[in-house]
């Protein structure tokens, strides 16, 4: 027993010394670091002072503090910032679904102010502010040097003014001005419609009501429909929708899928990393899915589009998406204000990073630009085809009966109103062309 005891002790006595030899030099390098953080801190202190006692106007030491925590966080990554008791509120008011302004996301990308996406029905929306454009001056003063925050207060003012922002835009010669009328922007989170037996379900962004109104929207059209029955498929419209909330993303998610995960979340310490899963249950009851989604589809979109796609449940269709694969988190701090830090990157089921990829679509669509028909030019002038019917002496046709005529005049009514909305909305009617022709091959067995 004695001997046992003595080993005991005798390795515990040599793993001390093992121990205190390696941690010696790496607990000597992290004092080391400690020190130089310390003196770091002693240097901003220093001429923090004398930028209080020696600039040449006299300053405001919390505008100062500010700028100095917003330049340490921007430093870090576009999406990281301070956040003053005043912006932090105007957030939380976006994320209910109610702020001021011109209705546009924007990040910043060498300097310059760039457009991620307009948002439906707003000032910049009608005024054909599209997802790429550079914003690089508001009301003839320079963005450039200026924090996304700094720019962004310039383009916010009362409900009701008017502001000129100049916009340069891949494929035009020169930057030209846009002049817009602020207005309170209402958030529609979702806009559910019914085109031909297709469910067009239009998600504008991720807020509070995102979830609620998708449910709520689906079900009216199906109930309109006399039953999903009567439905061949949804479209889900994801474009030009910037993101927002990430529980509403999975929300959306999980609305169509059964199971399976439908993101994860990985940090610092993938040790702490996050799994979602889904759960039981699709709103859609196995129908048909195509999601839509361009350049300006980003963040809680991409994760939208990028589940539905690894789980084969629906067609992505139109052009790469933004490329956001980061996750923000608010951390409120003193004085009622709040910090926004990149806390992780976000995964597709199948593991993919999106972080400046995006979501390559299943079938690539771009909106063809819109150019009016010209009735001088024969190349787009519409000219009506003489057909068998117009000829005359043309026989009837005597082996339908008049319920069966009536069907197929209904059907092809149908059929150029959905030709009509290419015109339109190319995407958005190649997308429902998909769903008839999933439709009519029936369900799986």
């Amino acid at each position: 027993m004695k001997k046992f005891v003595m080993a005991a002790v005798g390795g515990t006595l040599a793993g001390v010394i093992a121990t205190t030899q390696i941690a010696g030099p790496l607990l000597a390098q992290e004092t080391e670091k400690s020190s130089n953080v310390y003196e770091q801190l002693d240097l901003f202190g220093d001429i923090f002072e004398r930028i209080r006692a020696q600039y040449v106007e006299e300053v405001d030491t919390e505008e100062l503090v500010e700028a100095a925590i917003n330049g340490m966080l921007t430093s870090l990554d576009p999406h990281s910032s301070y956040l003053s008791p005043k912006d932090a509120l105007k957030m939380r008011d976006q994320t209910r679904g109610e702020f001021g302004g011109l209705g546009i996301e924007v990040t910043q990308e060498e300097g310059f102010v760039k457009v991620v996406s307009p948002i439906d029905g707003t000032p910049a929306s009608e005024a054909g502010i599209e997802a790429g454009d550079f914003i690089t001056h508001v009301d003839g003063e320079s963005l450039l040097g200026l924090t996304l925050d700094d720019a962004v207060e310039l383009m916010r003012g009362p409900v009701g003014s008017e502001i000129a922002i100049t916009v340069v835009r891949e494929g035009e010669t020169e930057p030209f001005d846009v002049s817009l009328v602020r207005d309170t922007i209402q958030l529609t989170a979702v806009r559910a419609r019914t085109e031909g037996n297709a469910v067009v379900l239009r998600v504008t962004t991720f807020n509070e009501q995102t979830y609620p109104k998708l449910k709520e929207g689906l079900d009216e059209q199906v109930k309109a429909a006399g039953g999903i029955e009567n439905v061949s498929g949804f479209v889900v419209d994801l474009r030009n929708n910037p993101g927002g909330l990430l529980n509403q993303a999975i929300a959306v998610s999980d609305a169509f899928l059964e199971e399976g995960e439908i993101v994860s979340t990985r940090g610092r310490d993938a040790a702490n990393g996050d799994r979602t899963n889904a759960t039981p249950g699709d709103l859609a009851e196995g129908k048909p899915i195509v999601v839509l989604i361009n350049g300006g589809s980003a963040s809680a979109s991409e994760i939208v589009a990028g589940a539905l796609q690894d789980h084969r449940r629906a067609i992505v269709v139109g052009t790469k998406s933004f490329g956001k694969g980061s996750v923000q988190t608010i951390m409120p701090l003193r004085g009622e204000g709040a910090m926004r830090l990149t806390t992780a990157r976000y995964y597709t089921p199948s593991g993919r990073s999106i972080q400046a990829l995006g979501v390559s679509p299943d079938i690539i669509v771009a909106q063809p630009p819109t150019k009016p028909a010209d009735p001088e030019d024969e190349d787009t002038a519409a000219r009506p085809l003489r057909t068998e019917a117009d000829l005359r002496g043309s026989l009837n046709n005597d082996s339908l009966t008049d319920d069966q005529v009536d069907q197929i005049m209904e059907d092809r009514a149908k059929a150029e109103k959905a030709a009509s909305l290419r015109e339109e909305d190319y995407q958005l009617a190649y997308a429902i062309d998909i769903l008839k022709g999933l439709s009519a091959l029936g369900p799986k067995k």
